[in-house]
């Protein structure tokens, strides 16, 4: 009750919007996926409903950053306020343990295209294969791989770097070394960025499309979700890096900075796989 102590370590959270307000927006995205795809209306002209229209996606994705940035936002401010108890924090680390199991699996269906044909035998994937590398059907001419050697070496190394620099960040940041947790923070970002910048110039040097063979769909879809998940780290260690800044983290609370580490680890291992199978044993 009001005005009574509370006698126990779990966090009771205040009515919040944010529930509501980020399933209408994640509607509104799903929609406006949609209608910039297929299109709600016969008519291509139609501004509203036509298909390639990107207006209504445009407000699903600001609206769903919104919310992410609000109840996020939140979230920091109940521990600043001290809310996050030692077993309210937990259940965040079981949480984000679970969250990136689920995207270890999301991951999986990507790399499973890759063995679906030796494990199962499916008579359309073998022709796959044994066509490998696969012809483009509109210019009729074998497609020409990326050399992994190249390009994708110098984003392994990348994110190998990038990998131990966020580990320093951390070991400094336990050991009261804020100076060093900074820079380490700070170069594990500007990797990340390096990174993208990186696949941003390799996509646009590629010589086969994503429809139309077998492998340019699964390269681009696999390394495409992955340079997702880079951006979105890169975000996530910005925001921890402005966080450790304003003197948010301590060597004895700081699990935003460890989620961070612990995903950008999971990012780190997912690329060492799709460079092994992707580029190399593939290419």
């Amino acid at each position: 009750m009001a005005g009574q102590a509370v006698k126990h370590d779990y966090h009771l959270v205040n009515p919040s919007p944010w529930p509501l307000v980020g399933s209408f927006f994640g509607f509104v995205l799903a929609i406006g996926a949609i209608v910039m795809m297929k299109g709600l209306s016969d008519d291509p002209s139609n501004v509203f409903f036509g298909e390639g229209q990107p207006w209504l996606l445009g407000l699903g994705f600001l609206g769903v950053f919104y919310t992410m940035f609000g109840w996020w936002s939140d979230v920091v401010k109940e521990s600043r306020g001290g809310d996050h108890t030692p077993v309210v924090q937990i259940g965040l680390r079981y949480g984000m343990i679970l969250f990136i199991v689920s995207e270890v699996m999301f991951f999986v269906a990507w790399f499973w295209i890759f063995f679906e044909g030796a494990l199962f035998h499916e008579v359309r994937m073998i022709e796959g294969w044994d066509a490998w590398p696969v012809t483009d059907p509109s210019t009729g001419s074998v497609i020409e791989t990326f050399d992994p050697w190249h390009l994708p070496l110098i984003n392994t190394l990348i994110l190998l770097l990038s990998g131990t620099t966020v580990t320093w960040a951390h070991h400094a940041l336990l050991h009261g070394d804020r100076a060093g947790a900074k820079l380490g923070l700070l170069f594990t970002v500007l990797l990340g960025l390096s990174f993208t910048a990186v696949q941003v110039y390799e996509y646009s040097h590629a010589t086969f499309a994503f429809s139309g063979n077998l492998y340019g769909a699964s390269f681009f879809m696999a390394t495409g979700f992955h340079g997702a998940h880079v951006i979105i780290g890169t975000i996530f260690l910005a925001v921890c890096l402005f966080r450790l800044l304003a003197g948010h983290f301590t060597p004895q609370k700081h699990f935003g900075l460890e989620a961070a580490a612990w995903y950008w680890h999971f990012v780190d291992v997912v690329w060492l796989f799709l460079f092994a199978f992707v580029y190399v044993t593939f290419q």
